[in-house]
């Protein structure tokens, strides 16, 4: 499946360096290796003794407080949209960044749709899995798509309200 980051014109197609093991797979000594939530839970100290980066992908039914004490550990998350109207990992992007200081990758998969780019973006994710047709294009367009915004979240953007308030001289602390 297409990797998408931003960049460019168009949103970067980008070879996917990661290698995603089965439950069941060997985990290589070195390298970039994605594991299910249950493989890390299973063998967290193991991959931890590793060499190379270690990703974890969350299904949106998966707890993020669970992983919240090794979110400095982690080079990759990526969190599943098993269908374009399910939001649950709208919610987990938003406590990985914002609740616990997640600083790596961010990776939206499954039902992503050039749609809902912008509000990824906000909520901190940095890169997607599309095989939608024009999705380099949207995600290029993305971050310019509303001159304004209404709620607080990781992007720094400030909200209307703010804005409101600095435009009439009102300290804001």
């Amino acid at each position: 499946m297409p990797l998408y980051r931003e960049g460019g014109s168009s949103g970067l197609v980008v070879e996917d360096p990661w290698l995603r093991l089965a439950d069941d797979a060997a985990v290589p000594a070195d390298g970039m290796v994605l594991v299910s939530f249950a493989r890390w839970r299973e063998a967290r100290a193991a991959l931890l003794a590793r060499r190379g980066a270690i990703g974890v992908a969350l299904a949106n039914t998966d707890s993020v407080e669970a992983l919240a004490p090794d979110v400095s550990r982690l080079d990759l998350v990526v969190l599943h949209f098993p269908k374009f109207s399910d939001g649950r990992a709208y919610s987990q992007a938003r406590l990985l960044r914002g609740r616990y200081g997640y600083q790596g990758e961010l990776r939206a998969s499954g039902g992503v749709l050039q749609d809902q780019i912008a509000f990824m973006l906000r909520c901190g994710f940095d890169s997607f899995e599309s095989e939608q047709k024009g999705f380099g294009e949207a995600l290029a367009r993305a971050r310019t798509l509303f001159s304004v915004v209404y709620q607080p979240t990781e992007d720094g953007r400030s909200p209307a309200s703010l804005l409101r308030l600095k435009r009439r001289n009102v300290p804001v602390s």
